[in-house]
C-alpha cells in the first residue's frame, strides 16, 4: 500500500478527518503528509489535525484532538448518552484539578475540575454525532455532575435528565448511588429518586 492509499484510507476511516499521529503510525512521513495534504484540499482544523472538504464538521471531535486530557462532561455528557434532546452550548468537559483550563475557557468552553481520585470514575469512550470516538462520562457519573454543579446548571435541565434516565433500561441505580456517594449528594439523589422510582 502506497503511502497516499494509506493517507485515504485513515481520511475514509476517521469520516473525513486525518490526524498527523495517526499518519505517521501508518509510517507516513511528515513531508508526504503535507503534500498530501496540500493537493487533496484539506483544512488544517488543529493542530494535527486536518479535515477534508466534504466532511461534516465535528465540533466535538476538534475539541478532543486539541484537548485529548478533557473529558466530555454535564450537559455534553447528557447530549453524548441521548439523555438530552439538543446540543449544548456551551460544550462542557471536565478536568483534573491543576490543569491548566485558559485556552479552553477563552475558546468559550465551560471548564469543571475534580480531584484525580475522582476523575476517571464513570469514564467511558463514546462517539460524537458524526461517529467520531471521544471521552465522556458515564449516564451514572453526569446525574452526579450534574447535582454537584447545579448552581451553574438550569434546573430544567437537570429534572429532565434525571426523569429520562430513571426510564432507561439499562440504568444501574446502585452504581448512581455509589458515585452519589463519592460526591456528597447521595441525600438529593435519593430524594429524587424516591418520587421518580
Amino acid at each position: 500500500m502506497t503511502s497516499n492509499e494509506k493517507l485515504n484510507d485513515l481520511l475514509q476511516k476517521n469520516n473525513g478527518f486525518l490526524k498527523t499521529s495517526d499518519a505517521v503510525s501508518a509510517g507516513v512521513s511528515r513531508t508526504v503528509l503535507g503534500d498530501f495534504v496540500r493537493k487533496n484540499g484539506l483544512e488544517r482544523v488543529a493542530q494535527g489535525l486536518y479535515m477534508s472538504q466534504d466532511a461534516w464538521e465535528d465540533g466535538l471531535f476538534v475539541i478532543q484532538v486539541r484537548y485529548p486530557e478533557a473529558v466530555f462532561s454535564h450537559e455534553t455528557a447528557l447530549y453524548l448518552l441521548n439523555l438530552a434532546n439538543r446540543e449544548p452550548s456551551p460544550f462542557s468537559v471536565t478536568l483534573r484539578t491543576g490543569t491548566s483550563s485558559a485556552r479552553l475557557s477563552k475558546e468559550g468552553i465551560k471548564v469543571y475540575k475534580v480531584k484525580e481520585r475522582l476523575f476517571d470514575l464513570g469514564l467511558m469512550e463514546t462517539s460524537s454525532p458524526s461517529g467520531h470516538n471521544l471521552r465522556s462520562y458515564n449516564a451514572e457519573r453526569t446525574i452526579c455532575d450534574l447535582f454537584r454543579s447545579r448552581r451553574n446548571i438550569e434546573i430544567q435541565t437537570l429534572q429532565d435528565a434525571v426523569k429520562t434516565y430513571v426510564q432507561l433500561k439499562e440504568k444501574n441505580i446502585p452504581l448512581l448511588l455509589r458515585y452519589a456517594n463519592e460526591f456528597s449528594v447521595e441525600k438529593m439523589i435519593r430524594q429524587y429518586l424516591e418520587v421518580l422510582l
